[in-house]
């Protein structure tokens, strides 16, 4: 399969591109260069765009600006790319013969769905009620995308959780309900691009959880309490490294759907986020580390 990435030099693009790579022709593009990149430009440029998608059978979008961007990049930069610049990259691929078509997108446009004082149970079915500037523009880009699916260029959209370099005890814990490693997203991404089925289809992808939806009301109320009964290695780690268990969670991200109908399963857990810290990955910050981060 002749597949092109956008976004081949971002850290989840390159990650698509290294579990497809082995088995299919894929090319990124990307504004920036990397060694995953072979055509380094807009992938809002129709002209290149066309070039690049001549003989495709497939695309996944993952470029555009996301959350940290928000306050430094123009609002406009934000509609250009990840609305009209979706729109355009998705004409172009009817055009030109391409049958699927993957769009990678955030959880994080779920926004305030998550009630304060509560912790929400969210999938797919959940109505987003998006905040800022990239969550709305993700938003528009998913409807606009549902309105392009057809028998002839089928759409899959994989709302991908947090999933960048936290501190430790704080990744670890979000494996729990709301975060994913890389590699599980790459994952999800080459599953997707073999679905059967419907026209258009909307994924969860976040690291499984061990909590059932029962399980909101004492996670918002006594997280630590829910966590000793439905992790108990996890509470017994953080215990012996001297890390609090969070004192309460707010969501929980449901990938059942990922899970039932592209047979998905998040391989790297929290053991992993561990491990990792023990070994100094660069995919891990420190413990006690103080990072900038964007609201959700």
């Amino acid at each position: 399969m002749k597949i092109i990435i956008t976004g081949s030099s971002g850290r989840i693009g390159r990650a698509i591109f290294g579990a497809l790579a082995a088995r299919h022709e894929v090319t990124g593009i990307d504004r920036n260069p990397f060694s995953t990149t072979h055509i380094v430009g807009d992938c809002a440029d129709p002209e290149l765009l066309r070039r690049a998608l001549d003989g495709a059978d497939a695309v996944i979008h993952s470029a555009g600006p996301h959350a940290p961007h928000v306050g430094l990049v123009a609002d406009a930069d934000f509609l250009r790319v990840n609305v009209e610049g979706t729109r355009s990259l998705a004409e172009i691929a009817r055009a030109s013969g391409v049958t699927r078509l993957l769009y990678t997108s955030t959880t994080a446009l779920y926004g305030d769905a998550v009630e304060p004082g509560r912790c929400t149970w969210i999938d797919e079915d959940t109505v987003p009620l998006p905040k800022s500037i990239y969550h709305r523009t993700k938003l528009a880009a998913e409807a606009l995308l549902e309105e392009l699916a057809s028998a002839e260029m089928s759409v899959r959209i994989l709302r991908m959780s947090r999933c960048f370099p936290e501190p430790a005890p704080l990744m670890a814990a979000y494996r729990l309900h709301r975060g994913v490693d890389a590699r599980d997203v790459a994952a999800g991404h080459a599953l997707a691009l073999t679905d059967q089925g419907a026209a258009f289809e909307r994924f969860v992808l976040s690291g499984e959880t061990v909590f059932a939806r029962e399980d909101c009301e004492g996670l918002a109320k006594d997280a630590p309490e829910v966590i000793r009964a439905r992790a108990p290695a996890l509470a017994a780690e953080f215990a012996k490294r001297g890390w609090d268990l969070p004192r309460s969670i707010d969501r929980v991200y449901s990938s059942a759907r990922a899970q039932d109908r592209l047979g998905w399963r998040a391989r790297q857990g929290w053991q992993e986020v561990l491990a990792q810290a023990d070994r100094d990955d660069l995919e891990v910050l420190p413990a006690g580390s103080h990072i900038a981060r964007k609201a959700e």
